[in-house]
């Protein structure tokens, strides 16, 4: 199997609990190379672009409205079968139906608050890295 990428975002609700250390603990102890990442306050265009793909969900304002309520960590990662990998390891999007011993199991509220984006393919993860870390923004030897 080969080495890929996917984008996690320790979302506002992360970074307000003061949990981003503990997260990143845990996904470099699950294997991860941490490629690239930065801190930053979504805007409410840069959020309604990221989750396009939602716009017509019931869900999607209030999604847009969490995502900009305070800051995210964008973050790139590596591994072999990183998608699933990650997936994995953050568990289900609603914390109430994800294994014991995930990251969304262990600190997240709810479905809409949940820590943690993760990528559901290796396709989209290339788009959403490609969203958050354009050309130049990752260092060459992560390349």
């Amino acid at each position: 199997m080969a080495i890929e990428r996917t984008l996690a975002i320790l979302k506002p609700d992360c970074v307000r609990k003061r949990l981003t250390g503990e997260v990143l603990r845990r996904i470099e102890a699950a294997g991860f190379k941490v490629c690239a990442l930065h801190m930053q306050k979504l805007s409410r265009s840069r959020a309604e672009g990221f989750y396009e793909v939602h716009r017509e969900r019931p869900f999607f304002s209030g999604l847009v409205d969490f995502m900009t309520s305070g800051p995210c960590v964008p973050v790139v990662l590596e591994k072999e079968n990183a998608v699933n990998a990650f997936r994995t390891l953050i568990g289900a999007t609603d914390p109430a139906e994800a294994d014991e011993g995930t990251i969304r199991k262990d600190y997240a509220d709810n479905k809409g608050e949940n820590i943690v984006h993760g990528s559901d393919s290796a396709e989209n993860a290339k788009n959403e890295i490609a969203y958050f870390f354009g050309e130049g923004r990752i260092p060459a030897d992560h390349s």
